[in-house]
């Protein structure tokens, strides 16, 4: 997610600085959601793995973590990679590279 100017907006209205602002907010809230869902595949994953999963800790996991979010702006798309409508990449799972 990349954020013109250095994090700063600039703009002289405040209507123009709510603007930019209302849209910084829905690329988070469309990465928390993404995050969500990923969070509850990885779940479903180890159970189905057979690990053991404590159902008391999930309550303390938050889709807020951004390390995987590229902050430079610079996106590289690979159309090897692409996935089809409705599937997703394939999970990480501990112990595997």
């Amino acid at each position: 997610v990349f954020f013109n100017r250095l994090g700063e907006i600039r703009d002289r209205s405040f209507e123009q600085q709510r603007y930019r602002a209302s849209g910084l907010n829905l690329v988070t809230a469309a990465i928390v959601l993404w995050n969500t869902v990923y969070l509850e595949r990885a779940t479903q994953g180890l159970v189905e793995a057979g690990k053991p999963v404590d159902g008391e800790l999930l309550q303390f996991l938050s889709p807020l973590g951004w390390e995987h979010i590229n902050l430079t702006g610079d996106y590289v798309w690979r159309q090897s990679r692409r996935l089809e409508d409705g599937k997703f990449r394939p999970l990480r799972m501990p112990g595997k590279p």
